[in-house]
């Protein structure tokens, strides 16, 4: 029993599950909260998974409704999510690898030859080093600019600094600012730096650890790396493009802008669905083909192991990858020289496939209980299950059932993803038999 319980595919959902708990008791108690009384459950359940599950979707207002213990406890949430998503993540990733006979590749990731105590004692302190110079130093920008351009006296400066990094980092999305951060959108000193934050938190450590390693060798990266870097640059210049375009003459958000100013505000846009939940423009206000290239890159997501959450950028290429080799009438699946094991694609598909129908089940649900358009529907439940955080303003009016449909999003997004991806991979084992071919009609 005590085996079943510490094996890492269980202990993973478990352990976040009982820091979103232990957070909800902490944002019931009357100090959390910046009115009189306690926060209700709900409230605090919705919003400790939220934050432990770093999407940054609330039902209520950040900045008026949580004291600044309450904020405390929110901003600490986001880091144990966020870290322990980079931390844990990876270390399954490591372990199905292993499973998988990948040994060299884990060996190339964490600069060590063995998989012993010592080399997740390793990963551990570079994660946290990496952690703490990010957000150091984006607090760091932000701190200053507070202070010497909005005039914010030096604490208000530290905290707005320090809670924004991190929530950056982690790719969280949570505020202090009840328009998000739509009052910075020509500040390009409070943009990039959170752009950034959320690009680098999101891209994955091993990805990070690589590169840091390899950053004059590009031709050795792995195929994971190759493959993160090279999607993350394709969809941020799509969307920077989709954005800039169709949001040129939009008077509700980009419109009125002057040129510079529309490109700062398309690239932090293009970035956020990445998956952070910052919005600079009015969600609300987005034309209707932006809302679905944001759903696209929702879902999509950012890199393995990393703070972001989507089915993945690793997934979504791979899988263009087979279908090209189909298409071609190619026996093998090659990317970068090297080719993709059939149990690698298969679990790329059940992932991709997993995520479409945690999205497709969870909106149904809301649209059985609410009367709100479809197209707001499905974007909520593709923020949430993604735990990106964007929103065009419906949370705080769904009902019940639809506040507990997000938080099942949200936390089956967080941990259901790398968890079923990992126990695929850590169950594949070989058959000394094979049954008859059959090849039924496709299409």
């Amino acid at each position: 029993m005590r085996h079943s319980i510490t094996h890492p595919v269980r202990l993973v959902p478990l352990a976040f599950l009982i820091a979103a708990l232990i957070g909800t008791g902490l944002l019931m108690l009357p100090i959390s909260r910046a009115g009189d009384g306690a926060a209700p459950p709900l409230v605090a359940l919705f919003t400790a998974v939220s934050a432990v599950c770093v999407t940054g979707l609330v039902i209520v207002d950040t900045v008026s409704y949580w004291s600044t213990f309450g904020e405390v406890v929110l901003v600490v949430l986001i880091q144990i999510g966020g870290f322990g998503i980079m931390t844990l993540a990876s270390m399954l990733g490591l372990l199905a690898m292993g499973k998988l006979g990948l040994r060299h590749r884990l060996t190339a990731q964490l600069e060590t030859k063995t998989l012993g105590l010592g080399d997740v004692g390793a990963v551990l302190k570079r994660v946290a080093i990496l952690t703490f110079v990010v957000e150091a130093t984006v607090g760091s920008i932000m701190t200053l600019r507070f202070l010497l351009y909005y005039g914010y006296d030096f604490g208000d400066a530290l905290w707005h600094g320090l809670f924004h990094a991190v929530s950056a980092f982690n790719n969280a999305g949570f505020a202090l600012y009840s328009d998000s951060v739509e009052g910075f959108v020509t500040d390009p000193l409070i943009m990039l730096p959170l752009a950034f934050a959320v690009i680098i938190g999101g891209i994955g450590f091993p990805v990070l650890l690589e590169v840091g390693r390899r950053m004059w060798r590009p031709v050795g990266w792995s195929v994971h790396t190759k493959l993160t870097l090279a999607g993350t640059a394709i969809l941020l210049v799509l969307g920077f493009i989709a954005y800039l375009w169709l949001e040129w003459s939009n008077a509700g958000t980009i419109g009125n802008l002057s040129t510079g100013e529309k490109i700062l505000a398309s690239f932090f846009n293009a970035v956020m669905p990445r998956t952070a939940g910052f919005n600079a423009v009015p969600v609300g206000e987005l034309n209707t083909q932006t809302l679905a290239v944001t759903d696209i890159l929702m879902f999509i997501g950012g890199g393995s192991a990393g703070t972001a959450g989507g089915i993945k950028v690793t997934t979504f290429f791979l899988l263009a990858f087979v279908i090209w080799a189909e298409v071609r009438g190619e026996e093998d699946v090659t990317v970068g020289g090297r080719r993709i094991d059939t149990s690698v694609q298969r679990q790329a598909l059940s992932v991709a496939l997993l995520g479409v129908a945690a999205v497709a089940v969870g909106t149904l649900i809301l649209l059985i209980n609410t009367e709100i358009p479809l197209d707001d529907l499905v974007f909520e439940a593709i923020s949430a299950f993604a735990t990106v955080g964007l929103s065009t303003g419906i949370t705080p009016e769904l009902p019940l059932i639809g506040h507990l449909t997000l938080i099942v999003l949200m936390f089956a997004g967080r941990v259901g993803t790398f968890t079923v991806a990992a126990a695929l991979a850590m169950r594949s084992r070989r058959r000394y038999y094979r049954y008859p071919t059959e090849r039924p009609i496709v299409g």
